[in-house]
């Protein structure tokens, strides 16, 4: 398996390993297949389905690792990883109404969908780069669970030091200190003064300064990181698997900001598995929404909500799906990404948009219109549910038909216990690993948004981390 760039200004292709440990492509843009695997046939797609969770990783990812990973150590990885979620299934479904369910990615040691990409990602980056004789520094951005994942998957591991932005303010006061109270020396969080799309761009310009990207080892751990979409393709197979068919397919309801675990969805329908298409779930931060309600592709300013995680305007993941709506052509790729960066953003022909429509649907959420939905999730089912998984929910309910609709709860709600509160009055404890949480002190460097600033805290903490020091 050899992988492109969405913007194909060096075309020579990539290897599994070298995907794994930039994460953005040298030219700015992601990275995907060189050409698609074949889907699953019918009688492969069957044998799939009595596959635990780990064993189905296993077979999907070596769709995309090829010989990169030795098998045995590959399903050695996967099973050591989810042996330490909390429930024996690893992402449960749960019946709402005849057709309605919803699964549960909040079994992991940070309680969220990140997890279940995020802790193999980890073990794989120590894997290769252990066997390369290398030390990584891996650099993201966060809008909240991304980085606690991240820095529980990384934390300790002698050949990565990591370093996570997240706008300060901007994230839930548990998301906040699942970062910042890791005591490991090689774990350093940086609060920005801005926004996570200001986080994004800062990540992005770091990784854009090749010389300073080469002399760091820098590796990407956002979900631009192919290695997080195809993982995260596992639990879309999982839940399809067990509700769809291919006479009557699944349909998922993903509450999104960076288009990252939707178009994951994507890819696992396009392996051949029973998905009918995806129902994308935003907030006020509607960009998505707008494009495919034929408004076209353009930023506003970034409004905080009760959905900190959704709290983005630019959805980085959504090149890769331009990127085959426009049959593969980097160049026009980069012409679209340069209006968004640098003019009004830009609109896709009605052919185009037809084509995206008929994988993806979309709706603006209302903070009130969440609230609304855990209020009735309790009473009705007992049920608590984060303000995350509540805008995925609305959107599935308005959009009832006969196929199974599988919602995302994508977040424990012990993560929002504000919005929870005000929603249903109850608040939610924190599970007992966490009980202590926030009384655990606190480390974590708040800076400008500014470029120079993060370059020069990313060169110390990786240098300091090599000499067996503490930045």
């Amino acid at each position: 398996m050899r992988y492109v760039s969405t913007r194909r200004a060096d075309d020579a292709g990539a290897t599994f390993e070298d995907v794994l440990l930039s994460g953005l492509a040298r030219d700015g843009g992601l990275f995907v297949p060189e050409c698609w695997p074949d889907p699953f046939s019918s009688a492969e797609i069957e044998q799939l389905a009595s596959l635990d969770y780990a064993s189905l990783v296993g077979r999907l990812t070596k769709c995309f690792v090829g010989d990169a990973i030795e098998t045995k150590a590959l399903e050695r990885m996967a099973r050591e990883c989810y042996a330490a979620f909390d429930h024996p299934a690893t992402a449960p479904l749960t019946q709402l109404d005849s057709n309605l369910w919803l699964m549960e990615l909040f079994h992991g040691p940070t309680l969220s969908f990140k997890d279940y990409a995020l802790q193999l990602v980890g073990r794989l980056f120590d894997y290769v780069v252990a066997s390369r004789g290398q030390h990584l520094t891996i650099l993201g951005a966060t809008s909240g669970d991304t980085g606690s994942a991240a820095i529980e998957a990384c934390r300790g591991c002698d050949n990565l030091s990591i370093v996570i932005l997240h706008p300060a303010g901007r994230v839930s006061e548990v998301q906040r200190r699942q970062m910042t109270t890791v005591d490991a020396p090689n774990v350093h969080n940086i609060a920005i003064e801005g926004t996570f799309d200001d986080c994004q761009a800062l990540v992005k310009a770091t990784f854009g300064d090749l010389t300073f990207r080469d002399a760091n080892n820098l590796a990407a751990v956002n979900s631009i990181n192919w290695a997080r979409i195809m993982l995260q393709t596992v639990y879309y197979a999982y839940a399809a698997l067990a509700l769809g068919t291919g006479d009557r397919p699944a349909r998922f309801a993903v509450p999104t900001g960076n288009f990252g675990n939707v178009y994951s969805g994507y890819v696992a329908a396009a392996l051949g598995f029973p998905i009918a298409g995806m129902l994308i779930a935003t907030n006020a931060n509607d960009i998505l929404a707008r494009f495919f309600a034929g408004s076209g592709y353009r930023k506003n300013e970034v409004v905080a909500s009760i959905n900190p995680s959704m709290d983005i305007q630019v959805a980085s993941n959504f090149e890769r799906l331009l990127f085959e709506l426009y049959g593969r052509d980097g160049a026009e790729v980069r012409t679209l990404i340069n209006d968004l960066e640098t003019g009004d953003g830009f609109n896709v022909s009605a052919d185009k948009l037809a084509v995206a429509r008929h994988h993806f649907a979309a709706r603006r959420v209302e903070d009130e219109q969440a609230l609304d939905c855990m209020a009735r999730a309790w009473q009705q089912c007992g049920m608590l549910i984060d303000p995350h998984s509540a805008t995925g929910l609305v959107v599935a309910e308005g959009n009832v038909t006969n196929m199974p609709t599988i919602c995302l709860a994508t977040a424990h709600p012990a993560k929002f216990p504000d919005a929870v509160e005000k929603a249903t009055g109850i608040r939610p404890e924190l599970p007992p690993a966490l009980a202590d949480l926030l009384q655990r002190p606190e480390r974590v460097t708040q800076l400008p948004n500014d470029l120079a600033a993060v370059k020069e805290f990313v060169s110390l903490a990786a240098a300091s981390h090599k000499e067996g020091k503490v930045a």
